[in-house]
């Protein structure tokens, strides 16, 4: 008799420890819940994003060397491509032979515009002298010491005089419109001729291609000697300094999903010994779904309801980054801490900003600038024209 009940008791006593062992698993899950599952969205749909900087002639040409492979790192600025430069060199020095030509032939022009200004003065100087030498005639007239036919000679040399001072007067007017408001080096010849030399700079500029970023070459497919077009896709730099998140979440899931939430994140390729923190910086303006290249036709009478997931932007520190380097396209997995649901989901308040920019296109311009200078300069003779 003792045995079934003994059997009995150890049978209750189990099954009070099992059902004792489930309420504290309740209740430490309902505890985890309430103090941190509640206010956490995660996902493991996320991957590594960043931009891929395209490198792309500006000039067709023929490549006479490829300077940076698949896995370099390339500094800004640094010269990845060549391109034969014979025809863009013998162009830039026509260029600037026209150029200091069209300065000596400017620097004429001013030097016409003092020579007929002192032809207008001696022909003013000359009318002078024909109505004084009239008026000499004319009292010595009087006393019979001189002809009428010289005075009326005296006259005819007055009109002659006259004649000739307009006609320096329109010369030298010609000319100065040629000359008028401006200097040797802002002369519309000149400036012209100049444009010509900065086409012709930028042209021979253009056969070196520098790198755009500082970055990893990637999607390397230009070869020596190949015939390249402008615009043509050579290779590719992505700056993995600046790289980003791109948390794919469920539509389900975004409603207490707010802009700059932190977030904890963890790449696969570290494990979970890496951990990096980022905050939510934007969201997709659309589905996945909605900018793939054959959108879903929701319309149509074959419709399946499918959970959309909605891409999120999360920004990742840049010290974290530094030490622990990531590359597009690894798999990620975030939790988004949503305690602070304050503002709106989508913000229309941030003013634009640069996302990207360089300065290496504007070193050839500078360049011209200078070469154009020291041209005009070293043609334009002594100050003034």
């Amino acid at each position: 008799m003792q045995q079934p009940v003994e059997r009995s008791s150890r049978r209750k006593r189990a099954l009070s420890i099992v059902l004792l062992l489930f309420l504290l698993i309740a209740l430490g899950w309902g505890g985890w819940w309430w103090m941190i599952g509640r206010w956490s969205e995660f996902t493991d749909n996320a991957y590594v994003g960043g931009n891929v900087v395209q490198v792309t002639p500006q000039a067709a040409g023929t490549v006479i060397a490829v300077r940076a492979d698949d896995t370099d790192f390339v500094k800004e600025g640094d010269e990845l491509v060549r391109l034969d430069r014979a025809d863009a060199q013998v162009a830039l020095e026509q260029a600037e032979a026209q150029l200091a030509r069209t300065v000596r032939q400017v620097r004429g022009f001013y030097a016409s515009d003092s020579q007929l200004g002192a032809t207008v003065a001696q022909r003013e100087a000359d009318l002078s002298r024909a109505e004084q030498d009239l008026v000499r005639r004319e009292h010595a007239a009087a006393s019979g010491a001189v002809s009428r036919e010289e005075i009326e000679h005296a006259r005819d040399s007055i009109a002659m005089a006259r004649a000739a001072l307009a006609a320096a007067r329109e010369q030298l007017r010609g000319s100065r419109a040629l000359t008028d408001g401006t200097t040797v080096a802002d002369h519309p010849d000149v400036r012209a001729a100049a444009a010509k030399v900065h086409e012709a700079y930028i042209a021979f500029a253009r056969t070196s291609m520098p790198a755009p970023v500082s970055g990893f070459v990637a999607k390397r497919s230009v070869q020596v000697g190949q015939r390249v077009s402008a615009g043509a896709t050579l290779m590719a730099i992505v700056p993995l300094e600046r790289v980003w998140v791109d948390a794919n979440y469920k539509e389900s899931q975004l409603a207490d999903v707010r802009v700059g939430q932190p977030a904890t994140v963890y790449a696969d390729l570290y494990g979970g010994r890496v951990e990096y923190h980022g905050r939510v910086s934007g969201f997709g303006a659309g589905t996945g779904a909605a900018f793939a290249l054959l959108p879903a036709q929701n319309a149509t009478g074959n419709w399946i309801k499918v959970v959309q997931r909605v891409p999120v932007r999360i920004a990742l520190d840049a010290k974290e980054l530094a030490e622990h380097p990531l590359q597009i396209g690894l798999s990620l997995r975030v939790d988004i801490d949503t305690h602070d649901r304050n503002g709106p989901r989508l913000r229309s308040d941030v003013p634009p900003q640069v996302v990207q920019a360089t300065a290496v296109f504007e070193a050839p311009e500078k360049q011209a600038t200078e070469t154009v200078t020291r041209i005009i300069r070293n043609n334009a003779g002594r100050p003034g024209g």
